[in-house]
């Protein structure tokens, strides 16, 4: 049989799934998340401030818009990679783009607003080690649940699609972690946030490339 015609073979057998693949991985993602949720309200908590410095501080909107710059061309990307017929590669642009403007929109903000003298703080502020540890233990509900939700299709790409739920993941869990973290400068979370966020994505890679194989 070539290629091609095990792929349609399998598109039309996902098809057929009950319940379909794109509403696995809805549930999925939306499981991952909560449970995430959960874990942070359970842990570390929220803010104590976060209503007034959400409605105040545009340096705290700029990081929250970053995050969901990630998660939802992330999301995308992995429910189209769930189909063995799916194409994501039309969304990579936006994958990649949208974040770094968001980035380098904020940056060149917090760069007319911050003394020269104070980047080195702000940027190595105690926050960081706490960053590096929360996003990855929050990515993890949502990688396993996504990861699942893409064994139940049949992705054309194993390592792509992990890479997927590993981003994806890794965003949901930097946004919830926002709501946290009191280090709110474009200079703190340019730096520190997609280290944390590019991390998942690997693991999710490596992990995708063995579970993901049909």
């Amino acid at each position: 049989m070539k290629t091609t015609d095990l792929i349609n073979a399998l598109a039309v057998d996902t098809a057929t799934r009950k319940p379909p693949v794109s509403r696995t991985a809805w549930i999925a993602a939306a499981i991952g998340a909560v449970i995430s949720a959960a874990v942070l309200v359970a842990t570390i908590g929220i803010r104590d401030d976060l209503i007034a410095v959400a409605s105040q501080s545009l340096d705290f909107v700029l990081k929250v818009v970053f995050t969901l710059a990630v998660t939802v061309p992330a999301f995308f990307v992995y429910k189209r990679s769930a189909r063995p017929e799916g194409n994501p590669a039309g969304l990579t642009p936006v994958v990649i783009a949208l974040p770094l403007v968001v980035l380098a929109g904020g940056v060149g903000y917090a760069m007319t607003t911050t003394s020269i003298s104070d980047i080195g703080d702000i940027v190595m502020s105690p926050n960081w080690f706490r960053c590096m540890l929360v996003i990855p233990m929050l990515s993890i509900a949502p990688l396993a649940a996504t990861l699942y939700a893409l064994r139940q299709g049949a992705p054309a790409n194993p390592t792509a699609a992990g890479a997927a739920a590993g981003l994806l993941s890794s965003g949901l869990a930097a946004t919830l972690y926002a709501t946290h973290c009191d280090a709110d400068s474009p200079l703190f979370f340019a730096v520190w946030y997609p280290i944390g966020i590019a991390a998942v994505t690997m693991i999710g890679a490596a992990i995708g490339s063995r579970v993901l194989r049909w």
